[in-house]
């Protein structure tokens, strides 16, 4: 499992797992992003670059016919000031834990109560993701989980917006209708 394969010349990072050599007994992959394909997640992510973006992902079975990645990804990232507009280098650091099961699988199967409504619990854990074939792409997770952790407004470090004053209640009101007939009166 050490070794690389690009079989999705159109996917941005990709690390392709055959579902059918996973054992029982978890499998330790490390994945790392090449220039390629760190210039191809700066366009993807529209940010300036990626540095650099890692993982090390432990595989293994889960249930019957489950697949479960656990790991934690790592990485830089160059993203422009949203004051200053000058680059900002972030570090992303973001736990996997995620559960893949078979398209059509009673695991997968979306809990409803009386109504028909779903139950989900917020602080439970997410729902398995589906796989049609025999492979998964753990480099597309590790990728959605990197994107996840990325920071939609990045500031440089003692930045502030400078000279914005909020405007005061009384000057939001509109003006009313009425407001020119109260000077008016009836001789």
């Amino acid at each position: 499992m050490s070794s690389r394969r690009k079989d999705a010349a159109d996917a941005a990072f990709s690390y392709k797992v055959k579902v059918g050599h996973i054992s029982a007994n978890p499998v330790q992959v490390h994945v790392e992003a090449d220039a390629r394909e760190c210039a191809a997640l700066a366009a993807l992510w529209r940010i300036e670059a990626v540095n650099r973006l890692a993982a090390d992902l432990q595989i293994n079975r889960w249930k019957k016919d489950g697949i479960r990645i656990k790991g934690h990804v790592t990485g830089e990232i160059v993203q422009a000031c949203v004051v200053t507009l000058e680059p900002v280098v972030s570090v992303i650091e973001q736990d996997i834990d995620q559960i893949f099961v078979p398209e059509g699988s009673k695991l997968a199967r979306i809990v409803t109560d009386e109504a028909g409504e779903m139950v989900l619990d917020p602080d439970g854990p997410d729902l398995p993701e589906s796989f049609v074939g025999d492979t998964i792409d753990a480099g597309a997770l590790v990728a959605e989980f990197a994107a996840l952790a990325i920071d939609p407004y990045p500031k440089k470090p003692g930045v502030e917006f400078a000279g914005h004053v909020e405007s005061e209640a009384k000057d939001d009101r509109k003006p009313s209708p009425f407001a020119v007939l109260k000077d008016w009166k009836k001789d």
